[in-house]
């Protein structure tokens, strides 16, 4: 939900920050990415997973969904929904209660984080027989070893924070200074073990809760740990006492290098917690974003902790989140705040999440922030 802002003169009629992007006529076209048209026989021939990640020219349907936009229909180009999205700042956000808890029991209907998000000893028991997230027809007996790695529960539960900080690690959080607004939540994500040294501290801050770390790092900064053990815990100091999370059971490549950062910790008798997220929570995931839109190879890590956060908070904020090269006033920005390093074409479908979580900035579930923080 947005109210209006008259504290510098600006006169909004009512309704005109919310009601506008919240109708059809004004969530139904926009052009993302190249600034060409692609036919609609085009889309029609690719592939699923390419159609997931197309960067062509999109509808949002009255439902939500982004749909393949038909020649001759009007569209929005990027220039035209950066317009819409700073008209939309002069508006102050506030949360509906009522958008975020109907958004909350969707979730809770399909994915259930205060269960599921991890594995536990509670719903994975010694015994199980664990499909992977991807490799479905590979199996992963829960030996009584790996039992003993899982908590006895899940260590979250529903709504149990105030206020919750998802850190995404975009460009558009460079100089933000964002810094203490974002050290001031409750809880706060991160994804990925991003820098947060005292050179971008001041945009990103420094407190974590729960960081993720993609398996992929493990293996090519630090050598699957079979060398690279003392390097690799002094980057998690940076962390403090924060909890770490892998997909461990994505497919069968993660499982070996996911188990040798908890041996690791163990080693260096590390009382930092370390889970792995539950195969079946995030093909839940995978599965809930598709419906709204998101078809890709993998959701980001941004936006499974989003959706994590949104059953865990009452209210959650997003910082570093942005899909362009430029931001919203037209300036090109880096890729990460800390490098500009391009993610592999056709694996996530950024813009279709950022689009989703402009959507529910307007609606009052989440506060999506772009511009420099007060």
């Amino acid at each position: 939900m947005l109210r209006r802002d008259t504290s510098q003169g600006v006169s909004l009629s009512p309704g005109c920050c919310a009601a506008e992007w919240d109708t059809p006529t004004h969530r139904r076209q926009i052009l993302y990415g190249k600034n060409y048209i692609k036919s609609a026989q085009q889309f029609s021939r690719l592939k699923g997973d390419e159609a997931g990640n197309w960067t062509g020219p999109v509808n949002f349907s009255d439902d939500g969904s982004l749909k393949p936009a038909r020649n001759g229909r009007k569209r929005v180009k990027t220039s035209e929904l950066f317009e819409r999205w700073r008209n939309l700042q002069v508006c102050k956000w506030s949360q509906s209660k009522e958008g975020t808890n109907s958004f909350k029991m969707s979730l809770s209907r399909c994915c259930n984080a205060p269960s599921f998000l991890f594995t536990t000893k509670r719903n994975t028991p010694a015994g199980t027989k664990l499909r992977y997230e991807v490799d479905t027809s590979g199996i992963l007996p829960i030996t009584s070893e790996i039992f003993k790695m899982f908590p006895d529960d899940m260590p979250y539960s529903k709504s149990q924070y105030k206020k919750c900080a998802v850190i995404g690690n975009g460009g558009i959080i460079k100089n933000s200074k964002c810094g203490k607004d974002i050290d001031a939540a409750d809880f706060v994500f991160r994804c990925n073990i991003p820098p947060i040294n005292e050179k971008y501290s001041a945009d990103v801050g420094t407190k974590t809760d729960l960081v993720t770390i993609n398996p992929s790092i493990i293996t090519e900064r630090f050598q699957k740990l079979e060398k690279w053990r003392r390097p690799f815990y002094q980057v998690l100091q940076n962390y403090e006492n924060s909890s770490v999370v892998l997909p461990a059971f994505y497919n069968t490549r993660n499982t070996d290098v996911s188990f040798r950062v908890k041996y690791m910790l163990d080693d260096f008798d590390s009382q930092r917690g370390v889970f792995f997220f539950h195969p079946q929570y995030l093909l839940n995931v995978q599965r809930f974003w598709a419906v709204q839109g998101v078809r890709a190879k993998r959701l980001s890590s941004g936006l499974m902790l989003v959706t994590a956060a949104l059953e865990m908070c009452e209210e959650v904020h997003l910082y570093g989140f942005w899909a362009f090269p430029m931001n919203p006033s037209g300036i090109f920005i880096t890729h990460h705040y800390y490098d500009n390093v391009k993610p592999r074409p056709g694996f996530h479908a950024m813009p279709h999440e950022i689009f989703n979580f402009i959507h529910m900035h307007t609606r009052g579930i989440v506060n999506l922030h772009t511009e420099p923080c007060m």
